[in-house]
C-alpha cells in the first residue's frame, strides 16, 4: 500500500464536512495488470437532481523544497489514474487536493494556469489547519 500524504485525513474529514460520504480509502483498481490506488473515492447523493455524483481524490500535500517537481509527480499521477477510472469506474471524476497556499501560489503562475487548462484538472483546494474544502476548481 502506499504511503498517505501528510494532509490525507484532513482532505478526508474536509470532504465528509462537505457533504460527502467516504466509500473507499484508497480506491484500489487495475487497468491491465496495472495495480492503481487513489487516496478517496466519495459519494453525495444530490436530492434536488435525484442523481448521485461520485469523486476519486488524489491528495497532494506538495512539501517538496522543489514545488515544480512536486507539481510534475501530481501531474504524471494524475493523469495515469484518470486514464484508469476512465477504463474502469467510468461514472468517477477524479479530482486533484491541492493546499490553499499552494492553489492561491504556485497554481496561480502562468505556466501552472496553462497546464492546468490543458490537461483539463479538476482540483480541489484544502485547508489542512481548518480541514476544509475551501473551493472546487472545474
Amino acid at each position: 500500500m502506499a504511503a498517505k500524504d501528510l494532509f490525507h485525513d484532513a482532505v478526508q474529514h474536509g470532504l465528509e464536512k462537505d457533504g460527502w460520504t467516504i466509500v473507499a480509502n484508497p480506491l484500489k483498481f487495475k487497468f491491465g495488470k496495472v495495480r492503481f490506488e487513489v487516496d478517496l473515492a466519495a459519494d453525495r447523493l444530490i436530492v434536488a437532481e435525484r442523481e448521485g455524483k461520485k469523486i476519486a481524490v488524489e491528495v497532494k500535500s506538495f512539501l517538496r523544497a522543489s514545488t515544480i517537481t512536486d507539481f510534475y509527480a501530481a501531474l504524471g499521477q494524475f493523469l495515469s489514474y484518470r486514464l484508469g477510472l476512465r477504463e474502469t469506474h467510468p461514472d468517477r471524476v477524479l479530482y486533484l487536493a491541492v493546499p490553499d497556499d499552494i492553489y492561491w501560489g504556485f497554481f496561480q503562475l502562468e505556466f501552472t494556469q496553462a497546464a492546468v487548462e490543458e490537461y483539463k484538472l479538476l482540483i480541489v483546494v484544502y485547508n489542512s489547519e481548518n480541514e476544509e474544502i475551501v473551493q472546487w476548481i472545474k
